[in-house]
């Protein structure tokens, strides 16, 4: 994420600010330009009052990011709509990072299988998190901070977040999008990831039964990647916008890690300057790691869990350089790419 600052007094203020606490300055979010301004009356979202969304209204009455809502919860579900309104918070992050990677954010209203995101409230009855056709489905409840860490733990993941959810799910969309089917991308794809068309029911069988297999740590980012290959390409695809948006954000505030003044194992640096870095998935890797590092050590100070629970083993990558790749070419082709 970027940082931003007020168009009247120039103060930082945040993605998701609706008022400069400086200047009193009502602000939106401005999704064409992608930049914080100076909010006109009767130009705020409809959903501004409803989740406190600060986007500049587009056709409709909606900013492009609530245009891609289809369902939210009922006006009767008072629990839904507070964690519908956390869940738009995250999916508002992810479209922007969406659209400064420079990929196609094309709305289910305009094109056939087009991206789309139903917010639904387990309320009323039992919600499934997934993705089918562009249309992204999430269950509201995960909100709910008590709930996703019972999920968490009963699940036995490493971390667990609502824009976790998202990027995941909606890297089943994109894989479509970078490498559609007969194309060289889907070919390289399949190589790197396995047989996309093996049997999934199977595959979630046989993996909620036995789990991941010994070793996986080799070949994949996370144990859920182990259960078919989509599930890789999804746990890659997502994981790789959780390092381009760390990044963005810690150059966009000077982060930068110059110790500590040891010996290392092997090779590798113990320092980053993300704002230096090459602007390729292996060199900012290079930089990714050592902030990890340093990001790890101050959790551990204040007794927290790792920031960053996850080892990239090579064979992970080289498939993380795969979704680099794809999506790079994707974007050079858009216009002004």
């Amino acid at each position: 994420m970027r940082a931003f600052t007020c168009p009247d007094c120039r103060h930082l203020v945040t993605f998701e600010s609706t008022h400069c606490l400086h200047s009193d300055t009502v602000l939106g979010f401005d999704w064409p330009t992608r930049e914080i301004v100076r909010l006109w009356p009767g130009n705020a979202c409809a959903n501004r009052d409803l989740i406190a969304c600060n986007g500049v209204a587009g056709p409709g009455g909606l900013c492009p990011a609530c245009a891609l809502t289809r369902l939210r919860p009922d006006d009767d579900d008072p629990a839904g709509l507070a964690q519908y309104r956390v869940a738009e918070a995250a999916k508002r992050r992810l479209v922007f990072e969406l659209l400064e990677l420079g990929l196609p954010v094309r709305s289910f209203r305009d094109h056939e299988e087009g991206l789309g995101f139903d917010m639904r409230s387990s309320t009323p009855g039992p919600v499934v998190t997934g993705h089918a056709f562009g249309i992204v489905t999430i269950d509201v409840t995960e909100a709910d901070p008590a709930y996703r860490e019972w999920m968490r733990k009963d699940l036995g993941e490493p971390y667990r977040t609502v824009l976790g959810h998202l990027r995941h799910e909606v890297a089943h969309h994109y894989a479509t999008v970078l490498a559609p089917e007969g194309s060289a991308g889907a070919a390289r794809v399949v190589a790197a990831f396995g047989d996309v068309t093996a049997d999934y029911d199977a595959a979630m069988e046989r993996y909620y039964r036995d789990g991941p297999p010994a070793g996986w740590q080799d070949g994949y980012v996370t144990a859920y990647a182990t259960m078919h290959p989509w599930e890789d390409w999804a746990e890659t695809f997502a994981h790789y916008l959780h390092i381009r948006d760390v990044l963005q954000t810690t150059i966009a505030y000077g982060v930068s890690v110059s110790g500590p003044a040891v010996l290392a194992a092997d090779a590798a640096p113990l320092y980053a300057y993300p704002a230096a870095a090459p602007d390729d998935l292996r060199s900012m890797l290079d930089t990714w790691l050592p902030l990890t590092y340093a990001l790890n050590a101050i959790n551990r100070s204040i007794g927290a869990d790792d920031l960053y629970p996850f080892v990239l083993a090579p064979a992970v990558i080289d498939k993380l350089a795969l979704v680099d790749d794809l999506v790079r070419r994707v974007a050079a082709e858009r216009p002004g790419g």
